[in-house]
């Protein structure tokens, strides 16, 4: 006899099967036990009377979260025992043999609430319990649903999956890397990568034309509690377009995946309305506007884009943006951008810098930025002024850009492409205070892993090899 999931008992009455769950609860009633037994797909309930001593007395000896093998009769329900809170509530199952594959301890905390009276470290530090609770199944389901969606509509529109490299060059592009050591070539150091930017850019030159990735991002941020040193993005990359057409092609992903993924879900508005920089903070004092009607409404969905935003913003005080190195301005998204077409002989004469506007578009969602992203410079020239103004001289734009500056010489597309930022978006769907929630083993706000101890200290030889000193 092959295993039958859970779920499908329902329509097995009389038929005999194979089961392979953990103890989800038991109940004594008199002299008869009820178990729950779950697995991925639901919960049934199992029930042993007295008639059978030897499986009476090994029911006797189960606990929560007992992993059994059980094979038995399903059995209807009499009318009076049918529990509607659950799909298999119509059927029982009448155990004819069980096999303990496993006994647990006592779980740390209770595993059949959504676990939001549970302090956090605790479920964060038992992770692989914590994941065990209906409500993050679900989660962890939804975001299979959304990236396979994604994946299926990509393929359609004729866009590669392609990786790109998680080891690679520090380079300063907003927030702080991630760096490894190199063991073969001491002192110097690969970084992780805070986006594949300049990797999908490079693509474009290869001639792929178009490309996608959900791709895993690193940046060393100062904690908060809504940011993740790694998150995962939905990313691609078009060329020979401008602005309408990727916006174009991300709306329409945007809308076929919440008819198809979330049929409960209301889009408020379609096509999205746009709204510019300065109207979105003219009139609602920020850039990322809630737009819902009914706020209070979880399923109500509100996109727009925000367009036009300035190219450069004056660097604020202590700002990590090229900290020491721009003395004057700092980029608002990302220096890879190019202006708006009837500013960019401002860029190459640098000239009236704070009135530039770039190609940017940002995709908001009921008050969040959920995606950004721009046409690129796809001209050396045109990049190499947006450095210089920047404050960077000759030799720091040859060291950290010169690779993307030689492959503009040999002949770059039209580009642009945007990000999303796929947790975030996720976490919104799933009606979800954060994006820990929808992310498998997440790190907690300040950045540590409690689960698995990390960080943690390096033994000294694994230093040594790494050429690395640790000065107290």
């Amino acid at each position: 006899m092959s295993r039958t999931l859970i779920a499908y008992t329902k329509n097995k009455a009389d038929e005999n099967v194979e089961l392979f769950g953990w103890v989800h609860g038991r109940r004594d009633h008199g002299k008869i036990i009820f178990i729950d037994l779950r697995d991925k797909s639901g919960i049934v309930q199992l029930v042993f009377t007295p008639q059978d001593k030897e499986l009476y007395k090994t029911a006797e000896t189960l606990r929560s979260e007992w992993v059994l093998k059980v094979s038995g009769k399903v059995a209807k329900r009499p009318s009076a025992m049918v529990n509607k809170e659950i799909e298999t509530g119509d059927i029982e199952v009448q155990p004819e043999s069980i096999e303990v594959l496993s006994e647990a301890a006592t779980p740390p905390f209770a595993l059949d609430t959504d676990g939001r009276e549970i302090g956090e470290e605790n479920r964060m530090k038992y992770r692989y319990l914590d994941l065990r609770r209906e409500r993050l199944s679900k989660n962890m389901a939804l975001r299979h649903r959304v990236t396979k969606f994604i994946r299926d509509f990509f393929d359609r529109e004729g866009f590669l999956e392609i990786e790109t490299p998680i080891m690679t060059k520090s380079t300063p592009e907003g927030a702080r890397d991630y760096v490894v050591p190199s063991r073969l070539y001491s002192g110097k150091f690969y970084a992780l990568p805070q986006s594949p930017q300049q990797y999908k850019q490079l693509l474009m030159v290869a001639g792929i034309e178009k490309y996608f990735q959900i791709a895993r991002s690193f940046r060393d941020e100062d904690t908060r509690g809504d940011r993740q040193p790694e998150f995962t993005q939905m990313d691609m990359e078009m060329s020979f377009v401008e602005r309408e057409d990727v916006m174009a092609v991300n709306e329409a992903l945007l809308i076929e995946l919440i008819k198809n993924v979330m049929p409960n879900k209301k889009i408020q508005e379609i096509p999205f309305p746009r709204l510019t920089y300065k109207e979105a903070m003219e009139k609602y004092k920020t850039d990322r506007p809630d737009l819902r009607e009914h706020p209070d409404d979880p399923d109500l969905l509100a996109f727009c884009w925000v367009i036009d935003f300035p190219f450069f913003e004056k660097e604020k005080e202590g700002a990590a943006h090229f900290e020491a190195l721009a003395k004057k301005w700092t980029f608002t998204h990302n220096p890879f951008s190019a202006p708006k077409p009837e500013h960019m002989e401002w860029l190459m004469q640098k000239k009236n810098i704070g009135e530039i506007l770039t190609t940017q578009y940002d995709i908001i969602l009921n008050g969040f930025e959920i995606g950004g992203g721009s046409i690129r410079n796809h001209k050396a020239e045109a990049l190499k002024k947006v450095f210089e103004i920047l404050g960077l001289d000759e030799e720091r734009i040859t060291k950290n850009f010169g690779h993307m500056l030689e492959a503009f010489s040999y002949g770059a597309p039209t580009h642009g492409g945007i990000a999303w930022g796929l947790d975030r978006l996720v976490a919104i769907l799933a009606n979800e205070p954060n994006i820990r929630e929808v992310i498998a083993f997440p790190k907690t706000g300040d950045a540590r892993d409690l689960m698995m101890n990390s960080p943690s200290e390096l033994e000294e030889k694994q230093l040594k090899e790494l050429h690395l000193q640790i000065k107290k």
